[in-house]
């Protein structure tokens, strides 16, 4: 059973000291990527495995010295599956579907699921499986399973998983369970939504959201102060997402302000947090070619309901909010050749683990030299294969609990 040591659950800002953190440790679904599905599955190229979990070890090790509690995903699930049949039933509910699979496979591939062993069904929930590795026969009643070629997907896996910060984010005590924008990502927030739900440690945690409509993801989603939250609107987050969080969070009384800002809708910008991420309670790192274009909406809790003001520059909005002066702004280089390499590199995407400590990776030697110019500790990872799927330290942790 996973840890039950550490801080009780709750995150109210992006930088302090980081308690608790979920993370998940890269496994056979990466192992699942071919050159005919790493498009489909956003990945940009075939990180060698072996070698992303190394990096991601590190990575683990890294925050446990800087006395962090890691709790794995595969370790979290396992759990839940084991102590919860309602967890096994929502987990197999969510992973065969048989609008696909039709009537008379999903019914006989969810009768085999409910029989394994709790560890081997969290790495097919998370990993997927083949039509060869189907326990059923092909010589049965489904032409569903005559039809399909042995190494399509029966449960596609789901390899963006290791980026456990959009699934679900902590406003306070609360969580809340985002709704994944794009087709290969959508299953991950039903195991967010099955670990939180049943597993020990989480008993009695209230949710801030739950969206089953609007795209909302946790990429998104940046604490910028006590009581202020700023929301991406991009390629993934979209205006009605971000409204009905805003929305949500009015009404259970966990901010004052949330700050809208619209973001291009590009890979390379696919969330926030790959063009800002805060390093300390003042101060963000960012990407220059955006720093004095980000516009922001201003939505404020009134006593007659939601106010909406903008749109007007982010870093003056920010300010405001916060109730501080300005924003100081690290970014990546004047350079703009270096700062474009290095956003995409994931230069902006920092994890902080506590004021002015963040961990950013190695290969972003610009941006980590202006960050320490800046007076921040930056403890560096290697990133080289764990990059392949486009995110950085934050974009691979949720934290749980920070000070």
């Amino acid at each position: 059973m996973a840890s039950e040591r550490g801080t009780g659950p709750g995150v109210e800002s992006e930088v302090g000291r980081l308690r608790t953190v979920l993370l998940h440790r890269p496994g056979d679904e990466l192992k699942r990527l071919t050159p005919r599905n790493n498009d489909q599955l956003l990945f940009d190229g075939l990180p060698w495995v072996d070698r992303a979990q190394d990096e991601h070890d590190a990575f683990a090790d890294l925050l446990r010295s800087r006395g962090v509690e890691v709790l794995l995903v595969s370790d979290v699930l396992t759990e839940a599956l084991t102590v919860s049949g309602a967890a096994r039933i929502q987990g197999i509910a969510a992973a065969v579907d048989p609008r696909r699979l039709g009537h008379t496979l999903a019914q006989e591939l969810s009768e085999h699921l409910r029989t394994v062993e709790p560890a081997d069904l969290a790495t097919v929930l998370m990993a997927g499986m083949t039509f060869d590795e189907l326990p059923i026969g092909p010589g049965g009643p489904s032409l569903v399973r005559r039809m399909h070629h042995g190494g399509d997907f029966v449960i596609e896996p789901l390899p963006n998983l290791l980026f456990t910060r959009d699934s679900s984010f902590w406003i306070r005590d609360r969580v809340a369970i985002t709704s994944l924008a794009l087709p290969a990502r959508v299953r991950e927030a039903s195991l967010t939504d099955l670990i939180y739900a049943h597993h020990p440690r989480f008993r009695g945690v209230r949710r801030a959201y739950e969206s089953h409509t609007a795209p909302v993801e946790g990429g998104d989603v940046l604490l910028l102060a006590p009581g202020v939250i700023a929301v991406g609107v991009g390629e993934r987050t979209t205006p009605a997402g971000a409204e009905a969080l805003a929305r949500s969070v009015f009404d259970d009384n966990l901010a004052h302000t949330v700050l809208v800002v619209p973001i291009e809708q590009r890979r390379a910008s696919m969330h926030l947090d790959t063009v800002c991420t805060m390093v300390d309670v003042d101060a963000v790192v960012m990407y220059p070619a955006v720093a004095h274009t980000l516009t922001a909406f201003t939505l404020r809790r009134e006593e007659s309901g939601v106010s909406i003001r903008g749109a007007e520059p982010f870093l003056h909005a920010a300010a405001a909010a916060m109730g501080i002066g300005k924003l100081r702004v690290i970014d990546t280089g004047l350079d703009h050749v270096t700062a474009e390499r290095e956003q995409w590199d994931d230069g902006n995407n920092t994890l902080a683990v506590a004021p002015g400590v963040v961990v950013a990776y190695e290969r972003n030697v610009e941006t980590n030299a202006r960050l320490e110019a800046s007076g921040i500790e930056v403890l560096r990872i290697a990133g080289s294969e764990l990059g392949s799927g486009r995110g950085g330290p934050r974009c691979m942790s949720c934290p749980i609990s920070r000070d």
